[in-house]
Order: structure tokens, then sequence, then C-alpha cells
């Protein structure tokens, strides 16, 4: 009986969840700017009644639902900002704010989470314990919003925590779902080889940073392929080499910029060193120095096996078990995992993607959308999961 109702609840709020992610399409904000987005989501909140709202960061939001009876703590955690790209939509809410768009989903995750709040606060008398919405700052920028979240305290006596992401290449009615490592952390590098310029025609003169800088670029491909358990996740990429003024002019120095994923702690720690051996006998070899700055970005995200069965279960008693979907650990990063520090969490994706609707294009692509009767799946299981975690 519960599960039907839920499940009704969940079709009623379709149009305004509908409403709300278009509103949030058409006013995209960049991380450490989403003023208005969160006064939106503040307001909305406010409407539904029986919930504590707060703002634990300039730019985020919290809302609180306390049951009528004891119990634990479940978190749902929805981000909120878009992205530096120039809309090439043509639907007419088409992003109102030049050179911004929400062009990975997040208008849907908040939307989700508007209407997952809405159908809980009218349910409070049947709730054992609380659930806590966060609305998320920042996740598409480092150093993230969901670790200054954390330090603001939102996470002080959580039992669980999840979220989930709409994806474009998961069709609509999957959800994916794996148990353990999920998504990767991102770590980056700059580097800075330093030569001595000189006469093009005169190489004898110079100590050449481009050369030693491609030799650099070269040789960093052997720290993972020759340092790294080839049955481990591990990705080192160089997607910047800047250098040159002009072809006849050898450059005094080279910028070389990159990014680490793995999933393994250790490799965050061990990574920096071996860098730094393989630039520190190149550079020595042809008379050059370096500078290697190494910054941690976010965690993985590893799903603990327990939650990440609760939803699985979810999902099957709510759809059915062809709707879920087993899936590999992505190189991608997600700072989720910040909460993953406090309590036993799971992320999960919802399929997002219709060949039938042309929506293909993928995440942070100028053309990017997603099916709306994915956010339909989104609150549903979100509704059905804190009766399921909190009994």
């Amino acid at each position: 009986m519960l599960k039907t109702t839920l499940n009704a609840a969940a079709e009623s709020v379709r149009e305004e969840v509908i409403e709300w992610r278009r509103h949030l399409h058409r006013n995209p904000e960049l991380s450490y700017k989403e003023e208005k987005t969160s006064q939106f989501i503040y307001e909305i909140l406010q409407s539904f009644g029986d919930l504590e709202i707060s703002r634990p960061t300039k730019y985020s939001v919290m809302a609180r639902l306390i049951g009528s009876k004891p119990g634990r703590t479940l978190a749902i955690r929805a981000d909120i900002d878009a992205l530096p790209i120039e809309e090439e939509n043509k639907f007419d809410f088409v992003s109102q704010n030049p050179g911004v768009m929400h062009a990975c989903g997040h208008d849907g995750h908040t939307a989700m989470l508007l209407g997952t709040a809405k159908i809980l606060s009218g349910m409070k008398d049947q709730i054992k314990g609380e659930v806590r919405f966060f609305f998320q700052h920042a996740e598409e920028h480092f150093p993230g919003g969901a670790q200054e979240m954390v330090d603001a305290g939102v996470m002080n006596g959580v039992d669980f925590v999840i979220g989930a992401h709409l994806m474009s290449d998961l069709e609509v009615g999957k959800v994916g779902i794996a148990y353990g490592p999920m998504m990767a952390s991102t770590d980056g590098f700059w580097i800075t080889v330093k030569g001595k310029g000189g006469h093009g025609g005169m190489p004898h003169d110079t100590v050449d940073s481009i050369v030693i800088g491609a030799q650099v670029v070269s040789n960093l491909q052997h720290v993972v392929s020759r340092n790294i358990d080839p049955l481990d996740n591990v990705v080192l990429t160089i997607g910047k080499f800047v250098g040159g003024e002009a072809g006849n002019v050898i450059a005094n120095s080279v910028e070389i910029h990159g990014t680490v994923r793995s999933f393994d702690e250790k490799y965050r720690e061990s990574m920096p060193k071996l860098m730094e051996r393989v630039l520190k006998g190149i550079t020595e070899a042809h008379g050059a120095s370096y500078d290697l700055k190494y910054e941690h970005g976010y965690r993985p995200v590893i799903n603990d096996e327990d939650i990440t069965k609760v939803i699985e279960e979810t999902i099957c008693e709510v759809y059915g078990d062809e709707t879920v979907e087993r899936l590999k650990p992505k190189m991608g990063a997600e700072d989720f995992s910040a909460f993953q520090q406090k309590a036993p969490g799971a992320y999960y994706h919802i399929g997002a993607r219709n060949e039938e609707k042309g929506i293909t294009y993928p995440h942070h692509h100028p053309l990017f959308t997603f099916d709306e009767d994915a956010m339909e799946y989104g609150v549903n299981i979100f509704v059905n999961a804190v009766f399921k975690f909190l009994g």
C-alpha cells in the first residue's frame, strides 16, 4: 500500500518537477555564483511546510524533515551549479545567461530533490527519524561545495547519504549501480620545464625546453604502464602543453598541465614521487630544471556495499529487476565523495538518454539535454528509498 501511495505521489509532482527544471535551465549560474539559484530553491522549500531550512554556506541550501518518531538520519544530495558553455539547443527554455549552461543535468538533480522534498514534507507523520536534503553548490569547480558543506556541519548525525546523476550514456528506464569503486579521484599537476632560450638557428647555445618537455610528456606515460599493477585503475593524462612564441626562437620554458585519476589512496600518495623521479632525471640529463605543483582534488567515490544493496532492492521493488544496470567504475570524478567521508553512502546513475527523441549528446556538450521522463524515476527511487532506509 505504501509503495503504491509513493509511486502515485511521484507522478503527482511530475509537472512541477519539469517546471522547476526548466526554470533552472533558463537561469543557470556558475560555481560559487549560485545566488539566484539557491534563493529560488529556498523559496520553493519554504512553500512546502514542515521543513527546517537553512543556508549552511553562502550558496547552498539544506532542508531538514524531522519525522514524528525517533530513528536514523538519511541525507540526499543534489548539485545545483552550471558550466561555462554557450548553449546551442533550440527549445523554448534555453539558457538566458550568455556563456553559461546546465550541460550536466544539475538542473534535473535539483528539480528531482525538490519533488522528493515536497512529497515527504506531506508525510511527516509516517517518517521515523530524519531526512536531510542537500542542495549543494560548486560541484563543477574544485575545491568543491561538498567539502564546504561538510565543514559547515551538515553531516553531523547523518547515518547514510545517497545521491544520483542523470546520465546521457544510459537509456531512460535504466538505473545504473556499482558496488565499491564508482568514480575516480581527480588530482591535478602543473609542471614548468626551465631551459635556456635563444636563436632557433643556434641550438647549441641553448637548453631547448620544448625538446626536453616533449621527453617529459613521453616518459610520464611510463609512470603508469611500468610502475602500477596493470590490474589496478590509474590514468595519467596531459591535456595542456604551452611553450614558445615563434618558429625561429627556442623557448626559455614550457608549461605542462595534466590530471591523475585513481581509486586507491596509495596511488594518490605515490604518483607525485614517481613523477618527480622522471622529471629530475630528464631535466638534469639535459641541463634544465623544473617545478612541479601537484594538487589533490576530489576523493574517489567508493559506494558502501550495504547502502548500494538497499538502493538496488528499492529499484527492483519499484521498477523490476530488468531496470538495474551494473556499471563499471568510471574515471570521471564527483565531490559527492566528501559526504562519504562522514557516513556510508551510495551514488547511482539514472538513465536519461533517448535516441528516438534525439537526446544523445554527451555531458558538457553545448547540445546536451536529457529526457525529462527520467526525473520521475529519480523522484520515485528517492522517496521509496527513504522508507527503505528509515524503516
